[in-house]
């Protein structure tokens, strides 16, 4: 397709930077150069329709970590990684409220629960509740994990769950959309159904292919995460997640965040209705993927503990079923670097974007000068 003067004066001339991926990275990146850089031309590229991989897919988990996942995590960091880890999601979360407005994006505090399918292994994370309420005061200032009954009547599980008094949840939809309101109202310009395929750095310019058309960027941002590696040679690889929702269900007394098996699966309420995901430690490899899908075996197994466990009690029916991708590799920590001149990039948010993904945002416009 021949494009027109006035489509490639007014779209595709003068660029300062241009953003691949309107997710959260991508639009919090967005709003912190249009701050720095007030008459600077911004221009964001996005595959989709909407935002794609994890940004509009996610379970909306304002989370920072369950206390089972931080005991692992200090198997294989250091206290001060973990630390620093919490200490980054927290701030994140803080940044997306500010940024946002709780009420804009719905956020509610409702408490994070952990449910443990066996005795022992709940005595083993209480065993170390002590220890990582005390690492974690500088950040909360008071103890973060407790413990309470069974109050939702859950089956199969240990009948006390460990509670993250400081968790919340969000609606994701109005975070996206919040998010996109705000930066366009600051004049950024977002393009979608866009590819970028590669790109070419010059001296003075970075010349950027797509699925569409060529042209010229002088400073090229990458906040793509789970795709990242179809335009990066770094430690990222894509992790796909399966989720689903069921319909309306009458007098739904659950309320909050949940985790069980390590995290592994995780639901929540939202309208009245259970939103359930997980099951990628079923079959890891086939969940290496930027493809969009679902597979039988986790939807089967999401089926069954909602069944047995969630709702045991309870008629219910699926409504609806998707799936994201998640950027992840073999550290928490995400990359945020500078990878030439003039490109960087911020991704590998580990599954953690509400959390992370307005801090990394703001870290990958601040690498560029």
């Amino acid at each position: 397709m021949n494009y027109s003067y006035w489509e490639l004066k007014e779209w595709f001339t003068n660029i300062d930077f241009t953003i691949v991926g309107s997710g959260i990275v991508g639009l919090n990146c967005a709003l912190e150069l249009q701050k720095k850089y007030p008459k600077a031309k911004i221009l964001i590229l996005e595959k989709g329709m909407l935002p794609q991989g994890a940004s509009t897919k996610n379970a909306g988990f304002a989370c920072f970590g369950s206390l089972s996942e931080i005991i692992d995590d200090l198997n294989s960091h250091t206290e001060e990684e973990v630390f620093n880890l919490v200490d980054k999601r927290w701030k994140g979360l803080q940044l997306l409220r500010k940024n946002l407005g709780d009420k804009n994006i719905d956020f509610q505090p409702n408490k994070g629960f952990e449910l443990c399918e066996s005795g022992d292994f709940f005595e083993k994370c209480i065993a170390e509740k002590e220890a990582i309420n005390q690492l974690l005061k500088p950040i909360f200032k008071e103890d973060v994990f407790s413990v309470c009954a069974n109050r939702f009547g859950f089956q199969k599980v240990h009948q006390q769950y460990i509670v993250n008094n400081f968790e919340g949840q969000i609606d994701t939809g109005k975070m996206a959309s919040e998010l996109l309101k705000k930066v366009q109202a600051l004049g950024v310009k977002i393009l979608n159904n866009i590819s970028v395929e590669s790109f070419v750095e010059n001296s003075a310019n970075i010349n950027i292919k797509t699925n569409r058309l060529d042209f010229y960027t002088k400073k090229l941002l990458i906040a793509t995460n789970g795709f990242a590696n179809k335009l990066l040679k770094e430690n990222v690889q894509p992790a796909r997640a399966q989720v689903l929702i069921t319909k309306p269900i009458k007098n739904l007394p659950i309320k909050g965040t949940f985790h069980l098996d390590k995290g592994y699966y995780y639901f929540r309420n939202i309208n009245n209705r259970i939103l359930f995901g997980g099951g990628r430690n079923l079959d890891f490899k086939t969940e290496e993927t930027s493809e969009f899908g679902e597979t039988e075996i986790i939807q089967h197994q999401l089926e069954k503990i909602l069944k047995e466990t969630i709702l045991p009690n309870t008629n219910f029916e699926i409504e609806h079923r998707w799936s994201g991708i998640m950027g992840v590799g073999n550290q928490k920590k995400a990359i945020v670097k500078q990878l030439s001149n003039n490109v960087f990039c911020g991704v590998r948010l580990g599954g953690m974007g509400i959390a992370i993904g307005s801090l990394v945002g703001k870290e990958l416009a601040d690498l560029v000068n």
